[in-house]
């Protein structure tokens, strides 16, 4: 299959790195410096070497921001049939923009990334493929994704939104709070370490990112949620109320233990 990926930047290029030997790949991407480490593809940096190209599918790997943009972009030079697809982290608009091109078309979400995730061992990680759109782009998407050792859900767009909202915001916010209320540790405990890598690597995301996952319409109700708990938490601390925490401690590691044995 001819295979073109919009953006060579850590996705696009993972993406590259797993198809080039099995299908015949190119990457669009405007910035030439991002193209110095590609390899066994074809690289492009104008639009009408992807008209030549004709790709059968597209795989848009740009950040969020511009995943619709860069769709209006190239779609004029791609043959009618050919599948065009997105991984993002947020669908916002996707469905309504999909339905406006009258092309085929795939939506999948890796939920994974190069911050925090081994990319040669992802049998713990998970990917969306959205249950919407077109059945080839998901059939291709399902056995990539088996081949990896990937765990896949199939979704709505909406119960993909739904489920982000849940599964980001709530560790997002968490570590925003943590950064927001953090001071130097001149001897940081190991809890404290491992928290700080990870608000490290949460703030080393794009900025449209992480406003458009807390702007998710879903992620209001979910935050709300640690706002309850946090003023029920406070409300212990403040009153020293031992058997109060202790009832506290058995719900939370009620849950966690509800979680293990619901994934196992």
């Amino acid at each position: 299959m001819r295979i073109l990926v919009l953006g060579a930047g850590k996705m696009g290029s993972f993406f590259l790195d797993l198809l080039s030997f099995e299908h015949e790949t190119a990457v669009f991407e405007k910035d030439p410096r991002r193209l110095r480490f590609t390899y066994n593809t074809l690289r492009f940096t104008e639009l009408e070497e992807i008209r030549e190209f004709k790709p059968e599918l597209v795989i848009n790997a740009v950040t969020v921001k511009y995943t619709i943009p860069a769709f209006k972009e190239v779609i004029p030079y791609l043959p009618k049939d050919c599948i065009i697809s997105d991984i993002s982290s947020v669908k916002t608009g996707l469905k309504e923009f999909y339905e406006t091109t009258g092309m085929h078309y795939a939506s999948t979400h890796p939920m994974f990334g190069p911050t925090f995730a081994n990319l040669n061992q992802l049998s713990e990680e998970n990917a969306i493929i959205i249950n919407e759109g077109d059945f080839i782009g998901r059939l291709f998407f399902k056995d990539l994704y088996t081949k990896l050792g990937l765990n896949i859900y199939e979704y709505s767009f909406e119960e993909h939104d739904r489920t982000v909202a849940y599964s980001l915001s709530i560790p997002f916010v968490s570590t925003f709070v943590f950064a927001a209320v953090m001071k130097h540790q001149d001897a940081p405990g190991t809890t404290f370490k491992r928290h700080m890598r990870i608000a490290k690597g949460v703030l080393n995301e794009d900025d449209f990112l992480l406003q458009e996952v807390l702007f998710n319409p879903y992620t209001s109700e979910n935050v709300a949620k640690i706002r309850t708990e946090l003023k029920e938490l406070l409300e212990i601390i403040d009153n020293k109320d031992a058997e109060g925490m202790k009832n506290y401690l058995a719900k939370i590691r009620n849950n966690v233990k509800r979680d293990i044995e619901i994934k196992k």
